[in-house]
């Protein structure tokens, strides 16, 4: 389970790849600075990709006679027509991607809790809260994983976004060389896993995997990968992920002392009470997998979805 794959993941090139915010800045993010190990990041800044020099005036969403506006205060201009010409261009071109990485809150790539104006200048507080490019994004890569750098602050949301990145790229690769054998190998590996997030899901995918109609195989990782993404829309039910947790326990209910036992069930509980990610019961359990040498679990995703350097329990309390 060591074998990671890349997943390719767009991102908003101020995180970390040029000095393209409107001021000049770029932000030095700790969490994308540690993902260029791992992902295949694509960089782009929409703002600069429309003729948005660096520095320039601010730019901002507006809702003027009904229609989302892409608005520039200082000088009165309109980008609504070439943002969006830029993202169906952008994003039709694209190619394989396992998700995005974007920019908080920006009016041009934020996926939520954008500054919506109206034509005088005020906030709206009930308005649609994205940017021009994340919403193209959301809306054409929705079953992808998206999140921005601010939310991914969270622990739990990160941990998710992380779990559905590598599961999205290793079926990605899966899907390189379609067979059979291949996507009854895959749905194996992750059955405990997909239970964990969405047990409705996994058994809709399962079924996909069973061809009880004997439909080509490419039709199959077709629909299996249009439907995989949907497993991860949240994070997992604490009721769902504990119930695979106590399943699993049974494999060692005979080797571990009390204590061990007692150790477990308290992590358990800290997780319930959202103290602690999925990560901490999981790797509990991911000792007892290697120190017991099970076979059928020792294959389990579950048990290492991304690269342990990724695991962090920090929490900045923000985004949930």
């Amino acid at each position: 389970m060591n074998n990671f794959p890349r997943p390719l993941v767009v991102v908003s090139k101020c995180l970390g790849f040029d000095h393209c915010r409107y001021n000049g800045d770029m932000i030095d993010d700790p969490l994308v600075r540690r993902l260029r190990e791992f992902v295949e990041f694509k960089p782009v800044c929409a703002e600069m990709e429309i003729g948005l020099g660096v520095p320039r005036d601010p730019i901002r969403v507006v809702v003027a006679k009904g229609e989302m506006r892409l608005a520039q205060p200082s000088t009165g201009k309109d980008f609504s027509a070439p943002m969006n010409d830029f993202c169906g261009r952008f994003l039709d071109g694209i190619g394989p991607v396992d998700g995005f990485l974007l920019k908080s809150r920006s009016p041009s790539c934020g996926t939520r809790d954008v500054k919506v104006y109206n034509e005088t200048g005020n906030l709206l507080s009930a308005a649609q809260r994205q940017g021009f490019f994340g919403r193209a994004a959301m809306a054409r890569f929705g079953d992808t994983a998206v999140e921005d750098e601010g939310r991914l602050r969270n622990f739990l949301i990160r941990e998710r976004f992380l779990t559905m990145l590598l599961t999205l790229a290793r079926f990605r690769t899966t899907a390189a060389n379609p067979t059979m054998a291949a996507l009854t190998q895959f749905h194996a590996r992750h059955k405990l896993l997909l239970m964990a997030y969405s047990e409705t899901v996994m058994r809709q995918l399962g079924r996909i995997g069973a061809n009880p109609e004997h439909r080509p195989v490419g039709e199959l990782f077709r629909d299996y990968g249009a439907l995989l993404g949907r497993a991860f829309a949240a994070p997992p039910k604490y009721t769902a992920a504990i119930n695979v947790l106590m399943h699993v326990l049974g494999y060692f209910k005979e080797g571990l002392t009390a204590e061990e036992k007692a150790f477990f069930l308290d992590a358990l509980q800290r997780y319930r009470a959202g103290k602690v990610p999925l990560s901490v019961p999981v790797g509990i359990v991911r000792s007892w997998v290697v120190r017991f040498n099970e076979p059928y679990l020792a294959q389990q995703v579950l048990f290492q979805p991304y690269p342990e350097a990724l695991m962090d329990i920090s929490d900045s309390g923000k985004g949930r």
